[in-house]
C-alpha cells in the first residue's frame, strides 16, 4: 500500500488511460464515493441551459455520458449533444446507454482532446465539462478552446472538485480523499493506483478564485462560481461575449 501510495505512476496527459481501466465500476463509484450527490450536482447544471430554441451542446470529457443525458433528457430545447472523451472504454457504455434510452437522433458520442477540439469556431451554444478539467496539463487550453468554439453568448458550464473554506470540515475531507477513496475506490474497482491519482488531481486543482481568474484571462465574461456541499465541488459558469 505505501508502495502504490508513492508511486501512482499516472501522467495528466495519459490520464484518459486510467478510465480505460475503470470504466466497468466508475459511474457506480462516483454514486459510492459522493454518496449519491453526484445525481443532484449533474441537475443542478440544468439551470444553465441558455433559454432558447435549438440548443447545441457540447460536453467534454463525457465519460459514460450521464451529463448530456442529463441535460437532453430535460431540456427540450437542446436539439443535439456532442460528447467527446479520449477513452473508448468509457464512450462505450456511454453509447449503451445512449441507445437504450433512445437519445441517439440527440445525442453522439466521439474520441477527442478537450485541449484540440476537431470542431468549427462558434459552432455550439453550450460548453460542459463534468469533473474532467482538473486531469488535464493545462486547463487554459480547455478554456480557450471551449471559448473558440462557443457562438457569441455561448455558455461554458464547469462542474469541478474543489476543498471546502472552512477550516475543520478541509480536515475532514482532506482525510477522505487521502484514506477512504483510495482504499474504497481501489477495493471495488480494482486499481487502487487509480484512485490515488484522482484524489491528487483535487488537492493539485486552481479552484475557487484562481480558476474565475482563469477563465476571464480565456475571454469569459460574467463569470461566477457556485459552491455545492460546503465546497467540495463549484460549479463555474462564463459566457463568450
Amino acid at each position: 500500500m505505501t508502495t502504490l501510495i508513492r508511486n501512482p505512476d499516472y501522467s495528466k496527459a495519459e490520464s484518459w488511460k486510467i478510465f480505460d481501466t475503470i470504466y466497468r465500476r466508475y459511474d457506480l463509484l462516483n454514486a459510492i464515493l459522493s454518496f449519491g450527490l453526484d445525481k443532484n450536482w449533474r441537475h443542478k447544471l440544468l439551470k444553465f441551459v441558455p433559454a432558447k430554441p435549438d440548443v447545441k451542446l457540447l460536453d467534454l470529457a463525457t465519460g459514460t455520458s450521464d451529463v448530456a443525458i442529463t441535460l437532453v433528457q430535460n431540456c427540450d430545447n437542446i436539439k443535439s449533444a456532442i460528447g467527446i472523451d479520449l477513452s473508448e472504454n468509457m464512450l462505450h457504455l456511454g453509447r449503451e446507454k445512449i441507445t437504450n434510452l433512445n437519445l441517439s437522433n440527440r445525442i453522439s458520442l466521439q474520441k477527442g482532446d478537450a485541449t484540440q477540439l476537431s470542431f468549427l469556431n462558434d459552432e455550439f451554444d453550450m460548453a460542459t465539462m463534468s469533473f474532467g478539467i482538473r486531469n488535464v496539463e493545462n486547463p487554459m487550453f480547455v478554456l480557450k478552446e471551449i471559448y473558440r468554439v462557443l457562438r457569441t453568448n455561448g455558455r461554458a458550464v464547469i462542474l469541478e472538485f474543489s476543498l471546502p473554506k472552512n477550516i475543520a470540515i478541509k480536515f475532514f475531507y482532506l482525510i477522505y480523499l487521502k484514506i477512504c477513496v483510495p482504499l474504497l475506490g481501489g477495493l471495488i474497482s480494482g486499481n487502487f493506483k487509480a484512485y490515488i491519482y484522482l484524489n491528487r488531481t483535487i488537492e493539485k486543482f486552481p479552484y475557487g478564485e484562481m480558476f474565475i481568474r482563469m477563465m476571464k484571462q480565456c475571454g469569459f465574461k460574467n463569470v461566477s462560481a457556485q459552491s455545492l456541499m460546503l465546497g467540495v465541488a463549484t460549479i463555474y459558469v462564463g459566457e463568450k461575449s
